[in-house]
């Protein structure tokens, strides 16, 4: 599976961004998709994911309430909306694909594909 995220950029503090994410695979509904990000000097870390069918996600206690994953099945492709960004959230985000389940992702981080990443950067 390949995978092409885009939408970052530099944002003031408590503005909004979304990232995308496609996929090539036309299988892209058989993976569990997620959303994780490094920043400079830190390790990898999980941030959001999502179920096959989109029924279940999960969200960082360091995010939960500002950030949303989604994901249209049809387009192959899976997003994750950014709201009231700090400083903090500034980092590579990187989406992957993952045969599942959501749970094991969340918890260990371990996926089967990963896209190239995105930066995002929030400046106070």
């Amino acid at each position: 599976v390949q995978l092409q995220a885009s939408g970052g950029g530099l944002v003031l503090a408590g503005g909004s961004l979304r990232l995308s994410c496609a996929a090539s695979e036309r299988t892209f509904s058989s993976y569990v998709m997620a959303w994780f990000r490094q920043a400079p000097g830190k390790e990898r870390e999980f941030v959001a994911g999502i179920s096959w069918r989109g029924g279940t996600t999960y969200e960082a206690d360091s995010v939960k309430g500002r950030f949303t994953i989604s994901r249209d099945n049809a387009k192959n492709t899976v997003y994750l909306q950014m709201n009231s960004l700090k400083p903090e959230d500034t980092a590579v985000y990187y989406c992957a694909a993952a045969p599942g389940p959501l749970s094991t992702v969340a918890r260990t981080g371990r996926v089967g594909f990963w896209g190239q990443g995105t930066l995002v950067t929030v400046s106070s």
